[in-house]
């Protein structure tokens, strides 16, 4: 019987009663001490770390309420083993339904980046709550089963809860980490929790607490500091905002969530800033700086923790026994759950997406198995009955997250769309929340330049305002924003939120002034003021990482700043970004020089210090990360006595402290080519990214140029005696994209024909020296410039082996000419395999 919405709180509430009276024992430790992990009962047979657990801090956690594991006492004899296998796995939301929740008694739903319900990755309040109300539903069909167990609904709200249509999309962490405010991020988090409750989510995968030690890393951003102080400083205040304060009325209460800190440990500390990477450090720095916002967060009882991807010298986080269990659980005493990470068990040697249980054994209490969870169920299940995984160890796991649920009062919660605050939209809008917004963007901004006192800006004047990223709230709001990746969006897709050009709109008009809008910066009108916004597009995770910290884009000719200034207007340059990065040259282009981060959906924030619209607002914001020399300076290079940063950690200019004019800064990034692009770019600006470097036959003067974004940034193919090809290779053992075409991302370029007539043209990947293809895909260039996207995985289902790719792109003409330009890695947003004709 299929259990209504009426029926449902009160017979999930009726059923755990008669559970309890039921229940003919107690555990011995359910007076308020944690028992032994029975992970430490056998020995250990795989490959694992060394750890000195005594090194480590000894951590006493809240005790444990006797009545929630009295509660757990009573349920756990009366599930049947496949609920119990079942409680320990994650689905993603794209790949399981309602029913497959309640066959399978999946403990867990997430939404990935992509995920929402529907046919876009975001969706409204009305959307996902009728989806959450589906899956609680279903999880709570007592068909077939004495106890039905709620299932817990995540979703990654990192700096709000981007995933909700009119959501408030609050600064990154890298911004947050310059406010250097606990206060302030408590108010965040207590935010995102309300705006959570609006579309039934019970579970964010937040906060973060990684310490970025590379700026190369593609997801530097989300985390607040390369240094460990401001990382711990503000992990317990997170978790309390989200879950509140234990002890205190409403701890995991109505306006609460889970919280869960990841990702531990030393996500941050990898080789190179390679995500998912390997982090070769000693005990010590794992301990003293990545893990130094683990320990207050478990103090506030964060409930969940989240594994890292990322390896300790050598050895999967997912699988070490060692970090899992004898740090985690007995020596700093967790008593929540560890939550794994997308598929992350499956790369651990020896497993497979669909088979791990070295991970459980490890440690690890809910497999993130996204895709790959009904295959991972019935594995699982056949080691328990085999033994390979202990009874024990399985009770354990459940035991925990029975916990967290418990603790959450999901068996007494009604369905999530009658929970207080449920579908409230007005909550999204509130002048609360996009106050709270407008002033944690006034607090994160860095002011690295003011030479001749520039700032504050005069309102009443006419002011030039140029950029892509003026009037573009996605580009400001960056990755993990309504998608994965983030970007793509117009201003209407942010029902609530204001871009930046809107708020000095606001400023310049109010006071008799007048604003330009002119992105390209190209008109010849003149402005008393320059305001330019820019930097770098959106991205999010490994598809952000990079080889240098060059800035380059192919959206905005930063020459414009310096020929602006020449003319002279005085040239402001508001850059968003999420990491420093090597902008010498546009330092230089700038009379004044403001680092945004990625202020998110209030962009009014920035006018508001530009302008000085009250005289309390000032520039308070502090580098929480070292600004580099150059474009292949490292900051895990900081504790080196001869690594010396362009801005050191805690810099900042301020109109109550003016400084010294900065002057002129070398040009010379150091690196052996000035090319553009990072990990994911080919060819973009008009140069061919590093390590590509372009070939072509059939042209005996090479190919010509012509302009698609900016001047000769794009090639000419052209076949004037048959047919003719262009390619782009990378020498030594090519480079590894493996995750990439793991991770649905697709090669992306323009193209557009040249006379006129349309021309059939070829693209392939992974081709040899010689020129022999594995698969070759057609396109249409027409007398237009279009975007053409080809899957990765097209290509890899072929046979290119992408963990040595050797050749990122190639092209090819029978007859004809077709101009190719902006080369490179993209989402994929259908998350569709397209591999053309």
């Amino acid at each position: 019987m299929r259990l209504s919405k009426a029926l449902k709180p009160g017979l999930a509430a009726s059923v755990l009663a008669l559970a309890m009276l039921g229940a003919c024992e107690t555990r011995p430790d359910a007076a308020g001490t944690a028992s032994p992990s029975p992970a430490e009962a056998t020995e250990w047979p795989y490959a694992d770390v060394t750890v000195d657990p005594a090194s480590w801090p000894k951590l006493t956690p809240p005790p444990l309420d006797p009545a929630i594991e009295a509660q757990i006492d009573a349920i756990l004899p009366r599930l049947t083993l496949e609920q119990k296998v079942g409680q320990i796995i994650q689905a993603d939301s794209s790949s399981v339904t309602p029913e497959q929740v309640k066959k399978y008694r999946l403990g867990s739903v997430l939404s990935g980046g992509n995920s929402a319900p529907g046919e876009e990755p975001y969706a409204d309040a009305a959307t996902w709550l009728a989806a959450a109300d589906a899956y609680f539903l279903a999880s709570l069909d007592p068909e077939g089963v004495e106890i039905p167990v709620p299932v817990i609904w995540g979703i990654d709200a990192v700096h709000g809860h981007t995933n909700l249509l009119g959501g408030t999309v609050f600064p990154h962490n890298i911004g947050l980490g310059a406010a250097n405010d606990p206060g302030l991020i408590r108010e965040i988090a207590e935010a995102t929790a309300r705006e959570l409750i609006v579309s039934g989510h019970d579970w964010t995968f937040a906060p973060t607490l990684a310490v970025p030690r590379d700026d190369r890393w593609g997801r530097s951003y989300e985390g607040f500091s390369e240094g460990p102080d401001i990382v711990a400083s503000y992990a317990a205040g997170i978790v309390e905002g989200l879950q509140g304060r234990r002890g205190e009325a409403g701890w995991m209460g109505e306006g609460r969530v889970i919280s869960s800190a990841k990702h531990f440990v030393a996500d941050g500390g990898t080789l190179n800033g390679r995500d998912q990477g390997d982090a070769v450090i000693s005990e010590a720095e794992l301990r003293d700086i990545h893990a130094a916002g683990y320990f207050p967060a478990i103090s506030a009882d964060v409930q969940t923790i989240m594994a890292s991807f990322s390896s300790w010298n050598g050895i999967k986080i997912h699988g070490s026994r060692a970090l899992l269990n004898d740090i985690m659980k007995e020596r700093l005493g967790f008593q929540g759950f560890i939550i794994g990470d997308w598929n992350a068990h499956g790369q651990i040697p020896g497993c497979t997406n669909t088979d791990c249980p070295q991970s459980l054994l490890a440690g690890l209490d809910m497999y993130m198995a996204p895709d790959s969870w009904q295959g991972l169920y019935y594995s699982t299940l056949g080691h328990v009955k085999s033994g390979a995984i202990p009874m024990e160890r399985l009770d354990d796991a459940v035991r925990r997250i029975l916990r967290v649920k418990i603790a959450y009062g999901l068996f007494d919660r009604p369905v999530p769309s009658a929970r207080p605050g449920a579908g409230d939209v007005s909550i999204l809008s509130s002048e609360a929340h996009k106050g709270l917004a407008r002033r944690a963007v006034r607090q994160s901004l860095v002011l690295l330049k003011n030479d001749g006192g520039v700032l504050p800006l005069s309102a009443g004047q006419t002011v030039l305002v140029i950029g892509d990223g003026a009037d573009s709230i996605t580009k400001a709001a960056g990755g993990w924003t309504l998608s994965w990746q983030g970007g793509g969006y117009d201003n209407s897709y942010f029902p609530n939120g204001q871009s930046i050009l809107s708020g000095i709109r606001d400023v310049v008009e109010a006071a008799g002034g007048t604003v330009i809008h002119d992105p390209e910066g190209m008109t010849d009108v003149h402005a008393d003021v320059v305001i330019a916004v820019y930097g770098e597009d959106p991205y999010a995770e490994f598809q952000g990482d990079v080889d240098h910290l060059a800035f380059t884009t192919d959206k905005f000719d930063t020459s414009v700043l310096a020929a602006r200034r020449a003319g002279g207007a005085k040239v402001v340059s508001v850059f968003l970004s999420g990491r420093p990065m090597w902008v010498n040259r546009e330092l230089n282009a700038s009379d004044a020089f403001v680092a945004a981060w990625l202020p998110g959906s209030e962009g009014g924030g920035v006018a508001d210090v530009l302008f000085r619209t009250d005289p309390a607002y000032d520039f308070t914001g502090r580098l929480s990360f070292s600004w580099p020399a150059t474009a292949i300076q490292s900051p895990l290079n900081k504790g080196d006595p001869d690594y010396a940063p362009l801005f050191p950690y805690g810099y900042g200019l301020s109109y109550a402290s003016p400084a010294e004019a900065l002057g002129a800064v070398p040009e010379v990034s150091g690196l052996a080519e000035e090319a553009g692009g990072g990990r994911g770019t080919v060819f973009v600006r008009g140069q061919a990214s590093v390590p590509w470097s372009l070939r072509h036959t059939g042209m005996a003067a090479g190919p010509a140029r012509t302009d698609h974004r900016a001047q000769e940034d794009a090639l000419i193919l052209s076949a004037p005696e048959g047919a003719a090809s262009l390619a782009f290779f990378a020498g030594g053992d090519g480079v590894d994209w493996s995750r990439e075409s793991n991770g649905a991302l697709e090669l992306s370029f323009f193209a557009r024909s040249v006379g006129g007539a349309n021309v059939a043209s070829e693209v392939a990947m992974g081709c040899a020296a010689d020129g022999a293809c594995a698969r070759w895909i057609g396109f249409e260039a027409g007398p237009d410039w279009t975007e053409h996207r080809v899957s990765l995985s097209c290509f890899a289902d072929a046979g290119v082996d992408m963990r040595v790719l050797r050749n990122a792109a190639s092209f090819r003409i029978a007859e004809g000419a077709v101009a190719l330009a902006a080369i490179q890695l993209a989402e994929d947003k259908d998350g569709r395999p397209d591999c053309g004709s």
